[in-house]
């Protein structure tokens, strides 16, 4: 016979076992074994009387760093309850780095005011012969008088806002000057039309993408074939530097679910890969994959994970770096390093950059490498529902 004490420390080194074996209980993440380690958060810009939002970032061949985003007057200070992302004071702007991200302008430089309305999200692409592009959108206010207008019926509405469509900037002088090229096209079966009665020109937030080929990529969204259609993504391509784009490819679309920012990404052997974020449909991101470059889409995945919404960095080894904002509490900025060709999402393991967030109105994330190992996250954050700033991580992959 055993005693109770030898038979209970059987048990316990049993039930200890079990435990490490796995035994049927997923363990909590181990952000230390992770290849990803964050050295530190940080502050880019900040100021109270500002709403800042929706940043970019790239590496100039110079060595610089250049952020853009989205400003906007905080109406809190002028009595309304909270800020919303639709203002028509909304314009872009831009801070520099020239110590690897240790300082940064203190005060923004203007980028582009549209006249006609709000600027939204500024995605910068530099161009391998130095130039810069920037895609952004715009909102247009026209008050209440819009239901005699012809186009009511056909526009998208926010708090007395128009949706004005997609406009592209480029900069020949690494960024100090910007000047507006033409109007990118409608895409096909389209509906909608800007408060002017005109097509809606293409819109999307997301990473554009110069190619291999010397093309360059935009993944756009909108609603095909009626308003009442949930939001598709599409392919448009340029092949004079974003003067002008042609409609190449549908790259997802469902009668349910909505899928519109996408970031491009192109692989070691090719492949385009469009990441996107959906609605009405728990958040998950999704992504299609081309094969021959662009002309077509396979059939849109789930990734198995929410994010809202992405982008893709190649690291020096090829890996890929996703970074995407997490709206869900505990809310923050998460990321992923996935394999060169992005077909190990389902394996990879989740990385939190940060989880100290005051309500879902943060995230949108975009990197650059810093050096050989480490790299800059930029994104908008609030802490404890404050002022909207614009954030930084870095981080060090293994």
């Amino acid at each position: 016979m055993y005693s109770k004490g030898v038979f209970f420390s059987a048990i316990l080194r049993a039930i200890v076992v079990f435990l490490l074996l796995g035994g049927g209980i997923t363990p909590a993440q181990d952000n230390s074994r992770s290849v990803l380690t964050k050295l530190k958060d940080f502050v880019i810009y900040k100021d109270t009387a500002f709403y800042s939002s929706f940043p970019s970032v790239i590496r100039k061949k110079n060595g610089e760093l250049f952020i853009a985003f989205r400003r906007a007057p905080n109406r809190v200070l002028y009595g309304r309850k909270s800020n919303i992302h639709i203002d028509p004071n909304a314009c872009l702007v831009s801070v520099r780095s020239i110590d690897g991200g240790a300082t940064w302008s203190e005060k923004p430089k203007l980028l582009f005011a549209h006249p006609f309305g709000g600027s939204q999200d500024p995605c910068l692409l530099p161009l391998s012969d130095g130039s810069i592009l920037c895609a952004s959108f715009l909102w247009s206010y026209v008050g209440g008088d819009t239901l005699r207008m012809p186009w009511f019926d056909k526009n998208s509405f926010r708090d007395d806002h128009a949706l004005s469509g997609g406009y592209i900037t480029k900069s020949y002088d690494g960024g100090d000057h910007w000047v507006q090229l033409n109007d990118p096209p409608t895409i096909p079966l389209e509906p909608r039309l800007t408060p002017t009665g005109k097509p809606l020109p293409a819109y999307n937030r997301g990473a554009l993408l110069e190619h291999k080929s010397g093309r360059m990529f935009w993944a756009v969204t909108g609603k095909v074939p009626d308003i009442d259609s949930p939001n598709s993504v599409h392919l448009l391509a340029s092949d004079d530097g974003g003067e002008t784009w042609d409609y190449q490819s549908e790259i997802a679309s469902d009668e349910k679910i909505v899928f519109n920012e996408t970031s491009l990404y192109e692989t070691p052997t090719g492949r385009i890969v469009a990441f996107m974020r959906t609605s009405n449909h728990a958040d998950q991101a999704c992504m299609a994959v081309s094969e021959d470059g662009g002309k077509s889409f396979g059939s849109w995945t789930s990734m198995g994970f929410k994010g809202h919404p992405l982008q893709a960095l190649r690291l020096p080894d090829n890996r890929v770096l996703l970074v995407y904002g997490y709206r869900h509490k505990p809310y923050g900025i998460r990321a992923r390093v996935l394999d060169a060709e992005c077909t190990d999402y389902m394996e990879s393991e989740e990385f939190v950059i940060r989880d100290d967030g005051g309500t879902p109105d943060l995230g949108y994330p975009w990197s650059v490498m810093l050096d050989g190992n480490n790299v800059l996250v930029v994104y908008y954050f609030n802490n404890k529902n404050g002022i909207r700033y614009i954030g930084g991580s870095i981080l060090e992959v293994q």
